[in-house]
């Protein structure tokens, strides 16, 4: 398959959950945003050169090839790992950047202030990562065989979710438990697949598994 094929094919997929364009590269830490989205979920690739509408506009210049770089190497941390595939095609240059998911959760994109926020990819969008992430990739790192304790603080969490859908900030409310101690119990639920998580009209919703 020649490059101009490979990447209309790439194209008519459109944005999704493992798929991004960007018109152009201006800014290495809005792009360290993508790359840490695709990074903490299940990867994807950014197709740089390519407008919103499908439409072949090029890389510009070797700044914004620079700027890629910037954004997996200083604007991510840990750095993320990344890979960058040039075609040419129509008399203009096309870069395929190929992130694949980390094994290093959570990739973090850092500001210029040396602030880090960890992001998902959603659909087409890349969204905050909320504190029940981050506590789900610390799970990930415990031991595989370990077992879920069904502590009164576990049982009356379930009851207090059973038959709800219900915000991080409404669970603890409605729960009176620690919101750190609610974001930790969650976590290890959400792995043990109890409790399950969803992105509803811009906010994390939880509820049973089994519901």
């Amino acid at each position: 398959m020649d490059d101009k094929r490979y990447l209309l094919n790439l194209i008519s997929e459109g944005e999704h959950q493992q798929q991004d364009f960007k018109y152009r590269v201006s800014d290495a830490v809005k792009l360290a945003k993508s790359v840490s989205a695709f990074a903490n979920t299940e990867g994807g690739r950014l197709l740089i050169g390519v407008r919103d509408d499908g439409h072949l506009s090029g890389v510009r210049s070797e700044e914004e090839i620079y700027m890629m770089h910037q954004a997996a190497y200083r604007y991510c941390r840990p750095e993320a790992s990344i890979k960058f595939d040039t075609y040419h095609v129509e008399g203009r240059t096309i870069v395929v950047t190929t992130v694949p998911p980390s094994d290093r959760r959570p990739i973090c994109a850092v500001d210029e202030t040396g602030r880090g926020r960890a992001y998902i990819r959603i659909a087409d969008e890349n969204i905050v990562a909320s504190p029940v992430h981050l506590a789900i990739w610390r799970e990930s790192q415990r031991q595989q065989g370990a077992m879920m304790a069904y502590s009164e603080t576990v049982v009356h969490l379930l009851d207090t979710i059973r038959g709800r859908t219900l915000t991080l900030n409404q669970l603890v409310r409605a729960s009176h438990v620690p919101r750190r101690q609610v974001i930790t119990l969650l976590a290890r639920l959400i792995r043990f697949r109890v409790v399950r998580w969803e992105h509803v009209e811009q906010q994390f919703v939880f509820s049973l598994v089994d519901e």
